[in-house]
């Protein structure tokens, strides 16, 4: 873990903004597993986005619950849906078959994801410049992704907002600065997305080690203590997951 952003993150959070519009107080937030140990998945279920978006809504009107939230370092099933997540593979936009269902390597999931409809207003908790944006339209990848820079104190990080809405960057610019409390974007719909039920990817990126306009969301078992020092809990900004 990168003890110095970590430290700068909760003494500020406090002053964070809500990334959605969830209310503590109103508001039932329900917690998604992705694991092999939710026997309710099946590969056939998240190969199929229909089928996987029934049963995340599903799960939301059961629980009664406006938003699901979840999957930080989470050794997740779901990456075996696309060959994107092979760790030594290129990009791929097909559609999954069972080699490549079997071969996906990356699975440790480096973000929280949050679950709503499409179309859910996301908000920048931190005033912060864009440092890039791109569409990542990889099968199963981000889609629709923004990357904003911050500087807390002397501390720069990033935080990466995945799966939005295509027109949220008509009009984005790099560095433009977005204040505090100010609408960023739109979840996307799954023809924009990446091809996913409708969800928020919020990652906190210490450096970006190059990247523009996107960074892995995903790493293998064996570069888990390496990302995870990169990225450290999304929560420090989100502080939602005390309320699942």
């Amino acid at each position: 873990m990168n003890n110095l952003l970590e430290n700068v993150l909760k003494k500020n959070q406090s002053n964070f903004r809500r990334v959605v519009d969830f209310n503590a107080t109103k508001d039932k937030l329900l917690s998604l597993n992705f694991t092999g140990e939710n026997k309710e998945l099946t590969i056939e279920m998240i190969a199929d986005t229909a089928t996987f978006s029934h049963y995340i809504n599903s799960k939301l009107s059961a629980g009664n619950a406006r938003y699901a939230i979840g999957g930080y370092d989470e050794d997740r099933i779901l990456y075996k849906r696309s060959s994107h997540f092979k760790a030594a593979a290129a990009s791929s936009n097909s559609l999954p078959t069972e080699d490549n269902l079997e071969g996906a390597s990356r699975s440790i999931h480096l973000g929280i994801d949050i679950w709503a409809p499409a179309g859910t207003e996301v908000f920048v908790p931190i005033g912060g410049t864009v440092h890039s944006f791109a569409n990542n339209n990889n099968y199963s990848d981000y889609g629709a992704t923004i990357i904003l820079q911050h500087q807390l104190e002397t501390v720069v990080f990033h935080t990466l907002y995945g799966h939005l809405s295509m027109a949220d960057l008509v009009n984005m610019q790099e560095g433009k600065y977005i204040s505090r409390g100010e609408l960023l974007g739109h979840f996307g719909e799954p023809h924009e997305n990446g091809d996913w039920p409708p969800h928020l990817h919020f990652q906190i990126i210490d450096d970006m080690r190059m990247n523009i306009g996107d960074y892995p969301g995903v790493c293998t078992i064996s570069e888990r203590e390496k990302y995870l020092h990169n990225c450290p809990d999304p929560d420090l900004i989100l502080n939602m997951m005390q309320y699942t």
